[in-house]
């Protein structure tokens, strides 16, 4: 698979590049590897930029900048946390397919799950300046939109009538999974944080 090739078309022309993809008979770890590994990096670099390089203003404290070895640290928990969330997320949506009287195929549930994170992977270079950040989040909400398309296409076999409603519920799961990555990280740094008299 190429990996630039793939990442455009899914931003550019999702709904065709959907119908490509559902026809590719991918395992996955064909699907990972390397795209996954190779665009899960980019947001988890520029957080490595950001956090230890560029450095960021919090209230009340002024500039700061993690030191480079946390900000390693963070970059590595991210990615990692990342490619196991995107994981989760694929099995569940395969899990929750006979719900939504669709039919379970993890390659397709896998597809679905990693493609429609490309947006989002490719938009966290803005983290390399942490104030550019809350634009990913528009990149994501781009993302439920390829989500939505992929499960239209429909990789899943799922009837019309149900694509919205099984849409909705893969974005809640998804979330929870954000949140759950978010408060991770939170806590180990901000145990840190504390323990080192930042904040």
């Amino acid at each position: 698979m190429d990996v630039k090739s793939r990442a455009q078309a899914i931003i550019t022309k999702p709904k065709e590049e959907w119908i490509k993809i559902k026809d590719e008979s991918l395992t996955v770890s064909q699907i990972f590897s390397p795209y996954v590994f190779i665009l899960a990096a980019i947001p988890a670099v520029a957080q490595f930029i950001g956090l230890g390089l560029v450095g960021r203003r919090i209230p009340f404290i002024g500039w700061y900048r993690y030191g480079l070895g946390n900000a390693l640290l963070y970059a590595i928990l991210l990615y990692v946390l990342s490619l196991v969330s995107v994981y989760l997320f694929g099995i569940v949506i395969n899990a929750l397919a006979p719900s939504f009287g669709s039919k379970q195929n993890l390659p397709n549930a896998m597809k679905l799950a990693v493609f429609s994170m490309t947006p989002g992977w490719i938009a966290g270079v803005l983290y390399i300046i942490p104030m550019l950040g809350i634009l990913v989040i528009l990149a994501n909400l781009y993302g439920i939109y390829v989500l939505y398309l992929g499960f239209n296409t429909p990789l899943m076999e799922t009837p019309k009538d149900k694509v919205i409603i099984y849409l909705i519920v893969s974005i809640v799961v998804i979330v929870v999974l954000m949140i759950v990555v978010g408060v991770i990280l939170g806590a180990i740094f901000t145990v840190g944080a504390v323990g080192r008299g930042v904040l």
